[in-house]
């Protein structure tokens, strides 16, 4: 992974493309936004892949950020991130606590961060 500075932030090469982030919105991610979508999308996979094991495979899965609280006076810290997920199939509802705390023992990136941001993850079976 490479990154180097561009007139408005910073563009990284990754084997997949260009990363274009910025503080300013208008010329790529935001440093934080980047933070949010791993919690979000590394929860979503390891749901999907749980769901999967457990013979429910998900029909789709939509994450929504419902909250992120920042705290301007420690440089706009990420503090907390609420994830929602939204989940569509044949999947049996009871199961779904114990899906989640599968999905928090093993996501990489929510592990990364336990000790510094309350990560609140909800859900809904549709």
């Amino acid at each position: 992974m490479k990154f180097t500075m561009t007139e408005h932030g910073f563009t990284g090469h990754l084997p997949y493309g260009e990363l274009h982030v910025s503080t300013n919105e208008e010329h790529g991610f935001r440093p934080y936004q980047l933070l949010v979508s791993s919690l979000a999308i590394c929860s979503a996979g390891i749901i999907r892949k749980v769901l999967e094991k457990k013979r429910m495979p998900a029909d789709d899965i939509e994450v929504e950020v419902k909250e992120i609280v920042r705290i301007d006076e420690e440089a706009g810290r990420v503090a907390k991130v609420h994830l929602h997920f939204r989940i569509t199939g044949d999947v049996d509802e009871s199961k779904m606590p114990h899906v989640m705390e599968l999905t928090r023992k093993n996501c990489s990136m929510v592990r990364s961060v336990e000790e510094s941001i309350e990560v609140v993850e909800t859900f809904e079976v549709i």
